[in-house]
């Protein structure tokens, strides 16, 4: 059962490998499902040694277009400040067109670094078997929330029965478990496939929409709504966020290059952390004039505050990728016995702390 909730629910953790932000009330049009990733690495710039003193060539692919998510807003202030340079890389961004080709490049060996969902980690690494380790732990919380206007008068998940409430491809494992961790009947609730447009919300389709906290609140907001939010972190569901990536034979054969990578990327992070408006102008670098940098400066402060850990930018623990891979098991998202410890690795953000 759980191979065919994976492939129905590929179209939403596509976007959630890095939530789109389109910047007017149109459509926003539903990414395709992944493709099939290439089956084993092949030689590529990166894994050549260069001439002393000649800057590392590395490629880091963002897994969606160019936006302010943490993890890309991390690489392009460690280009345009020249932290990369300090730490011997020579950086190329890239972005991924919402295919899945970032970790397909990446397993080829073709990209050293992109981004990816924590579930989605655990996911492909049980199914169809990739080697994609996280190297650090961005959103230390879920990507999505849940919302309702207002003017609803809805207060609480439970007052979710009778209501209908919006779902993405597949329902979630989160709205389940958030569901049950306010007391809800998930029997009593009518529940919907909406699709990739807030709109729904604001004309009535549904009364509970299913978005990316960094993204829609700002578009509906902008369009004059009020609305109410719930997250399932707040429930105590466990949820995480984007994450560094690298491909397991990457990791064991470059395991510095990463080090410097992460070193900088971090150090991008805490720069765009204290210098926010410089950052979205960096950004915009890469978004393009078109884009509002009020919602990008919104995307990165969201995302900021979902990034705080006790221990710094990119922590990770084998306590959260547990409950995150337990909680994923019961709601039949993934299978059980998958080999947590080995879909992360906490040795690259130690030795970038020094």
């Amino acid at each position: 059962m759980w191979r065919l909730f994976l492939r129905l629910l590929l179209p939403g953790l596509l976007v959630l490998g890095a939530c789109a932000a389109p910047t007017a009330p149109s459509k926003t049009p539903e990414p395709p499902a992944e493709t099939a990733a290439a089956p084993s690495p092949v030689a590529n710039a990166a894994t050549s040694t260069p001439a002393p003193g000649t800057p590392i060539p590395i490629t880091f692919m963002a897994g969606y277009k160019p936006q302010a998510n943490l993890p890309f807003v991390g690489a392009y202030v460690a280009k345009a400040q020249g932290f990369f340079a300090q730490e011997g890389l020579d950086v190329t961004i890239e972005h991924s067109a919402g295919r899945g080709e970032h970790v397909q490049l990446l397993v080829a060996g073709k990209v050293q670094v992109t981004t990816m969902d924590a579930a989605t980690i655990l996911q492909r690494r049980a199914d169809p078997g990739l080697p994609v380790v996280s190297i650090a732990l961005i959103g230390q919380r879920g990507q999505q929330a849940f919302a309702a206007l207002k003017s609803s008068g809805i207060q609480s998940p439970k007052d979710w029965e009778g209501k209908k409430v919006g779902y993405k491809g597949t329902p979630p494992p989160d709205l389940y478990a958030l569901l049950a961790a306010a007391g809800a009947d998930v029997n009593k609730v009518n529940l919907v496939n909406v699709g990739f447009d807030p709109r729904v919300l604001t004309e009535g389709q549904v009364d509970v929409y299913p978005l990316f906290k960094s993204n829609e609140p700002y578009l509906l907001r902008k369009w004059g709504y009020e609305i109410v939010l719930w997250d399932a972190a707040d429930y105590g569901v466990p949820t995480l966020g984007l994450t560094y990536v690298a491909s397991e034979q990457y990791l064991k054969e470059h395991p510095e290059v990463l080090v410097r990578f992460l070193r900088a990327a971090l150090q991008g992070i805490r720069w765009a952390q204290d210098h926010p408006q410089e950052a979205v102008q960096i950004v915009l670098q890469y978004a393009g004039p078109e884009t509002d940098p009020d919602h990008m400066r919104y995307m990165l402060e969201t995302e900021l505050k979902d990034a705080q850990s006790e221990k710094g930018f990119g922590w990770q623990s084998l306590e959260q990728w547990k409950a995150l891979a337990e909680m994923l098991v019961r709601y039949q998202a993934l299978p059980a016995g998958v080999a947590v410890e080995d879909a992360f690795t906490t040795q690259i953000w130690e030795q970038a702390q020094r």
